[in-house]
């Protein structure tokens, strides 16, 4: 059974009944837990309504670093994080890519979902993009040591991976990894340890080989798991294993046993 670590429900652009026809089809391919990843304290309501109805889909609560307009402060942050409904903080982060001229902003948003992750000891989930330095040295400065997290959709560097994975965080790998331009991406993932591994989708965006240019959904994190399982040189059932017991454990969620 898979687990879509990372996707956006609330952002795929469809009816609440094709939802509910988009997860029984992930379901239907062994897609067994989703979580569902807030990217604006603002939205984070409706989000939850959108997905309120479904047991099998956690959700996060967080400001993601490319939407600052809708930044919040930290009360209203920790806040909303205190819902028994949230399993983590996020999408956090740093994106130098996008959007450089906001890193002041970003920098200060960053640091409070690290205090609030400290405060109800919920796991982080972490964008980063041409931010190395900066989300290390933030995490290394202010995280406790209860605080785990992951940086989802990881597209960096095995030194940086190393570095989050001393700070016991996980690494997350959407479809990307298998397009053609991520060799260097490929060669990360074969050395990151099984035990530190997830997979997602990061839904609706980035859909993998072979359905690139399609809305991406959470049914093709299975592409994504039969990508890696070949590149680590393991069948998909034990990469499916390892992925969905590290899901479990990092946001302390009790298992669905297969019946």
């Amino acid at each position: 059974m898979f687990v879509d670590s990372h996707c956006h429900l609330d952002r795929l652009k469809q009816s609440p009944e094709a939802l509910a026809e988009t997860l029984n089809f992930a379901r239907t391919r062994g897609v067994e837990h989703f979580l569902c990843v807030c990217v604006s304290v603002t939205d984070y309501d409706s989000m939850l309504e959108t997905v309120k109805d479904f047991d099998d889909v956690s959700v996060s609560c967080g400001v993601h670093p490319l939407h600052q307009e809708d930044a919040c402060t930290y009360q209203e942050l920790l806040e909303k994080a205190q819902d028994d409904a949230v399993v983590a903080i996020g999408e956090t982060g740093l994106d130098y890519f996008y959007s450089p001229e906001s890193k002041a902003v970003q920098l200060t948003s960053f640091v409070d979902h690290i205090k609030v992750a400290n405060e109800t000891k919920k796991p982080l989930i972490i964008h980063t993009r041409d931010a190395r330095d900066d989300t290390i040295n933030l995490l290394r400065e202010h995280k406790a040591s209860h605080t785990k997290g992951v940086l989802h959709c990881f597209t960096e560097s095995l030194e940086m991976a190393q570095a989050a994975i001393e700070m016991d965080f996980y690494i997350s790998i959407s479809g990307i990894v298998t397009f053609k331009s991520a060799s260097e991406l490929q060669e990360v993932v074969k050395a990151v340890p099984l035990e530190r591994l997830l997979i997602e989708t990061d839904s609706p965006w980035l859909a993998p080989v072979p359905h690139r240019g399609k809305q991406n959904q959470p049914g093709y994190v299975v592409e994504v798991a039969e990508f890696i399982a070949e590149l680590k040189g393991i069948s998909v059932k034990e990469l499916a294993r390892i992925t969905t017991e590290n899901f479990y454990t990092l946001f302390s969620l009790a298992q669905r046993k297969a019946a």
